[in-house]
């Protein structure tokens, strides 16, 4: 910006655009070089930002946690396992507090969202400049380093919380069990037409919100952050500061929302009507 040769809309769109690799009608298949490039390319394009971001993150909590695992220790622990171990009672607590089943998946499952959606949250906290412009010095002219910024990495996690909804209503229930439940309330059965579409709107609901509500709460805060860096050297200190404190619970509290809204669809498949 100091150097006047883009615009502010310019910058705010560079920012936002997606490192999208996929296929140009008139290139043949490569990375796009506008966001206008990056819409053409269609579904099938990937953001190659957002996987990366996501996969690194993800192995970087597999591999933290699998570390402090092999070293716990029932004398004085020290200060990673006592982190590690902070985390997985506070999830633990809250399994318990929400989903009165039997099911050994659901715990590992709470804690594995808890921390990957945590710590894709996280990344809003780098200055919006400093890695894209590692990048743009290596010849990459796009990178989004905040997954959760990006709908199709969160609709993908949703669609898999939909996906566990559903086999888990049918492994409880059987298939007729799961179809009654939808089509036999909340009226009486010769609704049945009009309570399937309600059910069905309302089990589809879920993933959307999901999706949406953390895709919107980090979208917005990553924008914040675009708006203030173009504010003199000055004012993003005075600015950007507070909000980055203030953010920390934002991360924090959308991974919570996710994890918890994740169990609560889970137990409520468990459950008999």
């Amino acid at each position: 910006m100091a150097s006047g040769t883009v615009t502010s809309s310019e910058y705010i769109s560079h920012h936002l655009t997606n490192l999208t690799f996929g296929n140009h009608p008139e290139h043949g298949w490569g990375f796009a070089h506008s966001a206008a490039e990056a819409a053409e390319m269609g579904f099938w394009a990937i953001n190659v930002d957002t996987m990366f971001w996501s996969v690194a993150l993800g192995v970087l909590f597999v591999w933290f946690f699998n570390k402090v695992a092999k070293k716990v220790t029932s004398d004085v622990p020290g200060g990673a396992q006592n982190f590690v171990e902070s985390i997985i009672e506070f999830v633990d607590d809250n399994v318990k507090s929400i989903f009165s089943h039997k099911n050994a998946v659901i715990a590992p499952l709470a804690l594995t969202i808890f921390v990957w959606v945590f710590l894709m949250n996280l990344m809003d906290l780098v200055p919006v400049d400093w890695i894209p412009f590692v990048a743009g010095e290596m010849g990459i002219h796009f990178m989004k380093v905040v997954p959760t910024t990006d709908v199709n990495a969160t609709g993908g996690m949703a669609i898999s919380v939909l996906f566990l909804i559903v086999y888990y209503s049918i492994k409880m229930k059987g298939i007729g069990g799961f179809i009654g439940e939808l089509a036999f309330q909340p009226l009486p059965k010769i609704f049945a037409p009009f309570n399937l579409f309600l059910e069905l709107v309302g089990l589809l609901a879920k993933p959307v919100s999901l999706a949406l509500r953390l895709f919107g709460n980090m979208y917005a805060g990553e924008m914040i952050f675009i708006l203030i860096a173009l504010l003199p050297f000055w004012a993003q200190w005075i600015l950007s500061v507070p909000w980055a404190i203030f953010h920390i619970l934002v991360i924090t509290l959308q991974a919570f929302i996710f994890m918890v809204l994740t169990i609560v669809y889970l137990a409520m498949a468990h459950d008999h009507h």
